[in-house]
């Protein structure tokens, strides 16, 4: 019985053992060689130029894709045939499309913002309610760090059927403000007071030249709108320098900022 052992496993080795052997150590070489391939990808100076975002897709994808025709070259290596393989393949995808509709929608997304750019990491951006900076873009998420340090995790297929303002996309920006004052208000005095702390502020633009306007009569003010340009990196630094300004100025001047008030007449 031992001797009938003995040749049934050399048996297994001069036929079908070798083969497993070859498959095996093929597999474990190659897998090493794609973690290499992506390191090497990663280190690349010329990949590295490309979006960050997309740079991760291209990776994943690189990844999976070289490691799934791995598994089917070792399958057929193996004498596995390959239209069982595709069948099982088939039947696979199918019912794993089913189950993941909402990932499937995720990735399609995910694809969608990587192709077209409505955004890019580093934007600061507004959709579905949240805005922060965009910190990260994956394949199924969209990861943005609100101004508070809060990390929303957005899923890439609604986030694409979204209404996105994108406040990075240009390199300036428009800081609209409102003042009110009293309606006995000299309104040339408080345009020229307006107007002088736009000119004066270092980070406001010259071109587009500053706006400062009456723009409102209201039921207790007189409302005037100011609107300066600046670097869309210098925006939240003029428009809490200028409400401070305007404030100080308003207050040296004797320029009155109404409190809301109702007149009641009363008739005998």
């Amino acid at each position: 019985m031992i001797e009938n052992f003995i040749n049934s496993i050399g048996a297994f080795l001069a036929t079908g053992g070798i083969k497993l052997l070859t498959s095996v150590v093929l597999l474990v070489v190659c897998w090493k060689l794609i973690g290499l391939l992506i390191k090497f990808l990663k280190k690349n100076r010329q990949f590295n130029k490309i979006d960050e975002g997309a740079r991760g897709f291209l990776l994943s994808c690189i990844s999976i894709i070289l490691k799934v025709v791995l598994v089917l070259t070792v399958a057929a290596n193996l004498g596995v045939p390959m239209t069982n393989i595709v069948a099982i393949l088939g039947s696979c995808g199918l019912a794993i499309g089913l189950a993941l509709q909402g990932s499937l929608a995720n990735f399609a997304g995910g694809l969608m913002i990587l192709v077209f750019h409505p955004f890019r990491v580093g934007d600061y951006i507004e959709a579905s309610g949240k805005e922060g900076t965009v910190k990260s873009i994956s394949l199924l998420y969209t990861t943005v760090t609100t101004i508070d340090n809060k990390d929303v995790i957005m899923p890439n297929g609604a986030l694409t059927n979204a209404v996105i303002t994108n406040f990075s996309a240009e390199d300036t920006r428009r800081v609209d403000l409102e003042f009110a004052v009293a309606y006995d208000s000299d309104a040339e005095r408080v345009k020229q007071v307006l107007l002088l702390l736009a000119d004066k502020h270092e980070l406001v633009l010259k071109d587009p030249a500053p706006f400062a306007r009456m723009t409102k009569h209201d039921q207790s003010a007189l409302i005037f709108s100011l609107r300066v340009w600046s670097k869309k990196d210098d925006y939240w630094t003029v428009k809490f320098d200028l409400l401070e300004q305007v404030k100080t100025a308003f207050d040296k001047l004797e320029i009155q900022i109404p409190f809301p008030q109702m007149d009641v007449h009363i008739h005998e």
